[in-house]
């Protein structure tokens, strides 16, 4: 094959990876395998005195999961993958691993509820300092890291309003603090997005959402460079067992053969519901980055290849009329989740962000009217004639 840097990274994400077995199957192969075996006490011993040699178990590394590792790697751009069980698995360890008494994180204001729950809850009883910041504001994003810190914490877009950050600006300001630039990646995709060019050092993956993309299973993902995942990301990682299974592994990088395919005929179909739901009178708002009227526009072209495949719009009516039009659903599924083939609503105020106080879903943006869609592969027109019916 050419030389793999210039090779097109649709082709590589098909062949990225691959570790055939003695048997040269067409597929990936699937170890289920918990253990491995060894030849002698001495080749034991040496793998323990070497982690990383081979393979010891599967809690610390398994073929099936390398091989979506490699590739997830080689799809983002990265040095090195580590799989986790979930995307909060992902997230919070990500942030354990860097953190202790003392340390001082610095997050945008705009987080998914469990990662807030994780850095505003679960990180300040270990004596972590937390500062959250808006988003958009890079001179709090200055203020607030005038002072060092350890990590920063970034998602970009937001769930559930597509708020941005700016990733080359904040990852400067970051590292002049003495802090590591963790993003939260999943609204994007490795697909239109690719945070580690933009000046972040680690990113992190709920794949269980568009890098899985068919409801299948629970994942999440690490990547940084060799540097950060071994010395400080393995040691958390080896001896808390947020470990990704086997099988899960083989799905996703069955998965990520068609990642950039489905998230671009998505997006595409995204920009057009949010087209169509802009000119309705019942809707007040619309967030979506590749439009015109986005307050970001301008930094979603610099560091996003697209628009994304969701979108948030807004009812006059406020909840009643969000909850009328969800319940008159009848091919768009009602669902929290997000990032399938099939297109999901949901009220993120009663349901993803339920946990967050009136005052701070107000804060956000997050009000009774607000619905959030994640776009799939349905035909565009029958999308827009399900969503529209009750507008007007």
């Amino acid at each position: 094959m050419a030389d793999r840097s210039k090779t097109a990274r649709q082709t590589r994400v098909l062949r990225a990876g691959l570790d055939r077995s003695q048997h040269l199957e067409t597929s990936e192969a699937l170890y289920l395998n918990s253990g491995f075996v060894y030849d002698s006490a001495e080749e034991a011993e040496a793998a323990f005195a070497n982690p990383g040699d081979r393979y010891v178990y599967s809690r610390y590394a398994n073929p099936t999961v390398a091989t979506f590792e490699r590739r997830l790697a080689d799809f983002e751009g990265a040095e090195a993958c580590r799989a986790t069980a979930s995307g909060m698995a992902a997230v919070f360890a990500a942030l354990a691993c860097q953190v202790g008494a003392g340390s001082r994180v610095v997050a945008s204001e705009a987080l998914f509820s469990s990662c807030r729950v994780v850095v505003g809850t679960i990180l300040p009883k270990w004596g972590v300092d937390v500062t959250f910041v808006p988003g958009a504001d890079l001179d709090a994003w200055r203020d607030a890291l005038a002072t060092p810190a350890d990590v920063v914490l970034i998602e970009t877009p937001s769930n559930p309003m597509l708020e941005l950050v700016d990733l080359e600006a904040v990852s400067a300001l970051a590292h002049a603090a003495g802090a590591t630039v963790v993003v939260d990646n999943v609204f994007a995709t490795p697909a239109l997005q690719q945070p580690l060019r933009h000046g972040a050092d680690v990113v992190v993956y709920s794949a269980t959402k568009h890098i899985d993309g068919q409801g299948r299973v629970l994942a999440g993902a690490v990547l940084g460079s060799e540097a950060f995942i071994q010395e400080t990301f393995m040691p958390f990682f080896r001896h808390t067992g947020p470990s990704l299974s086997p099988f899960s592994a083989w799905l996703l990088s069955k998965s990520l053969e068609t990642l950039e395919l489905r998230v671009e005929r998505q997006s595409q179909t995204a920009a057009l519901l949010a087209d169509r739901l802009a000119a309705e009178p019942d809707v007040s708002l619309v967030r979506y980055p590749g439009r015109h009227d986005h307050p970001q526009r301008t930094l979603a072209a610099k560091q996003m290849d697209a628009g994304g495949p969701l979108v948030t719009f807004e009812l006059a009516g406020g909840k009643p009329a969000a909850f009328a039009l969800l319940n008159a659903l009848e091919l768009i599924d009602r669902s929290n989740n997000l990032g399938d083939t099939k297109s999901l609503a949901c009220h993120p105020a009663s349901t993803t962000h339920a946990s967050l106080t009136p005052e701070e879903r107000e804060r956000l943006g997050i009000r009774g009217g607000t619905v959030r869609l994640s776009v799939g592969l349905e035909d565009a027109s029958d999308l827009a004639e399900d969503l529209l019916k009750t507008l007007g």
